[in-house]
């Protein structure tokens, strides 16, 4: 019987709450102890000027080969085989694995790939020869500024 008169059911005795013993750390200083002295630090920060430090060259330019169909075209023929359609460009890319294939081919021997947030849009061959196709100019906002003819009062020069 448990006390106020009830009935304990097995298994449910009283339960202890025990609290943990403060840790130490290796330097043997107790956490709390540590925590306590932090807050009376006061760190002053200085502030510098930011720095314009050259950004490294980026290498995600693309210029697509004079013989993109052509090359787009042998490899189409080669992974979907008798399967296509008579305009290869029409092949549509739903199967995901002859996709990836696809894909993964062109960007080795290109070396340039589909960013994940455009694969949904390659549904079909034609989609594939569009997005290869395009040249992609990779030149920073700092580059383009460099090259422009800026007024003779601005000047744009990097710290090596």
């Amino acid at each position: 019987v448990a006390p106020g008169g009830g009935q304990r059911r097995a298994g449910q005795g009283r339960r202890w709450r025990l609290s943990a013993p403060p840790k130490i750390l290796l330097s043997g200083v107790c956490r709390k102890e540590e925590k306590e002295g932090e807050a009376d630090k006061i760190v002053h920060e200085e502030k510098s000027e930011p720095s314009l430090i050259c950004p490294p060259p980026r290498s995600r330019s693309y210029l697509p080969p004079e013989d993109i169909q052509s090359c787009l075209e042998s490899h189409v023929k080669e992974i979907f085989g008798p399967s296509l359609p008579d305009n290869w460009q029409q092949t549509p890319l739903k199967e995901n694995r002859l996709k990836y294939r696809l894909l993964a081919q062109l960007a080795a021997e290109l070396g340039h790939t589909v960013p994940n947030s455009q694969l949904h849009l390659m549904c079909s061959a034609e989609d594939v020869l569009n997005f290869y196709s395009t040249p992609v100019k990779d030149a920073s906002k700092f580059e383009e500024l460099c090259a422009a003819e800026l007024p003779p009062n601005l000047k744009i020069t990097w710290e090596q």
